[in-house]
């Protein structure tokens, strides 16, 4: 049951009229919402019980004056609400949460995560879309049916593959686990920009753990690491690993100096500067590139690439990376993987953990997580 009371809503039209009355004023004028109009507002939405254009000004209000923590959480709690939570069988699991709108500037290695961190002995799920703004890059549902891996399974199944021993992980879209918001797809065409559920709908943590789950999740800009673990503590999961990632995803740069912000149950937020020299990873990239013949123009970022292509291109290598083949792909899932290891305390070191990594794709372990 909701911890909120029934909003008023004498009419489509009428239902969101206050509200935008006093978020769409301009930088100086426009109030900010209470946490529970905001998910009352919200509610309203995903049930499609608000007309569209003001649905659409609503959440375009709040992105221009910028929400705040109370707005982020009533959004929060109006989505969790409406998702379709399962417990898998198994004590502790990762769930890997890259942004929904995908990848444009490089080949995805953060899809294979997941099998191998099963692979290392840690459950891991992974959820997403097919297609998402503003981006419209190549999605982990993408990367993954092109790598042959069931991605139309419900919460139960995708349950069930984490706790089988021979799998350990899987994929879940937002599709079976949170079908209203996914039903938004089309008005987020329309609104072009970011709008608050590119934040709030990584944190929703479809599959839980008996014991414990951890957050893995990236960010670009500095201030968003706060928001992201405040949300993510109000979503309940028991750690948190928030990296500043390429692309806003889980995988840092791999030549460059990189940030990692992490909590560990009721304890404050601690930074971690990231070297990927330091776990043996001189790349001259920071990421793994398109191929050639599918990178755009550079610095035309107005074309975008054939994301049927790459995403076969990116399940190709990533098959090949799980497989113990060197280059970026592999270089990248070290990098996360080991972070995610050091995380939960399975390796006192990320170097150490980094080496565990290493062995575990070198076994050809991670690769038979996956159709042959």
């Amino acid at each position: 049951m909701s911890q909120y009371p029934d909003a008023v809503t004498p009419g489509r039209e009428a239902a969101l009229s206050s509200v935008i009355q006093r978020i769409a004023t301009g930088p100086e004028l426009s109030k900010d919402l209470s946490q529970e109009e905001a998910h009352n507002a919200m509610r309203l939405v995903l049930e499609n019980r608000a007309d569209p254009v003001q649905a659409a000004v609503f959440l375009i209000a709040l992105r221009m004056k910028r929400e705040t923590d109370e707005e982020n959480l009533g959004i929060l709690d109006a989505l969790l609400e409406k998702t379709v939570t399962v417990t898998a069988d198994v004590d502790e699991l990762i769930d890997v949460a890259d942004p929904y709108d995908g990848y444009a500037r490089c080949l995805p290695a953060s899809p294979f995560l997941p099998a191998l961190l099963a692979a290392c002995g840690v459950p891991a799920v992974t959820h997403g879309v097919e297609s998402m703004g503003p981006k419209y890059g190549v999605t982990h549902r993408q990367v993954l049916r092109a790598a042959g891996v069931p991605v139309d399974l419900t919460p139960q199944q995708a349950a069930a593959r984490l706790a089988d021993p021979a799998t350990g992980w899987s994929y879940l879209d937002q599709s079976r686990f949170c079908p209203e918001l996914y039903g938004l797809g089309g008005l987020r065409r329309l609104i072009v920009k970011r709008p608050v559920l590119t934040t709030a709908e990584t944190l929703l943590g479809p599959v839980r753990g008996r014991r414990r789950t951890c957050l893995l999740t990236g960010y670009v800009h500095k201030p968003y690491a706060r928001v992201y673990a405040m949300l993510a503590r109000h979503a309940g999961f028991d750690s948190a690993l928030l990296v500043r990632g390429i692309e806003g995803g889980v995988i840092p740069s791999l030549r460059q100096a990189g940030k990692l912000y992490f909590y560990h149950g009721r304890a404050e937020e601690q930074s971690l500067d990231l070297d990927p020299l330091t776990l043996d990873i001189d790349q001259p990239l920071r990421a793994a590139p398109l191929p050639a013949e599918l990178a755009p123009p550079e610095g035309d970022e107005s074309v975008r690439p054939d994301t049927g292509a790459v995403a076969a291109a990116a399940a190709q290598a990533g098959l090949a990376a799980l497989a113990g083949a060197a280059g970026a792909v592999r270089d990248s899932l070290v990098y996360t993987g080991a972070i995610c290891l050091w995380q939960l305390g399975r390796h006192d070191s990320l170097a150490a953990a980094a080496g565990a990594v290493r062995r575990v794709l070198d076994s050809g372990a991670a690769r038979a997580r996956l159709p042959s």
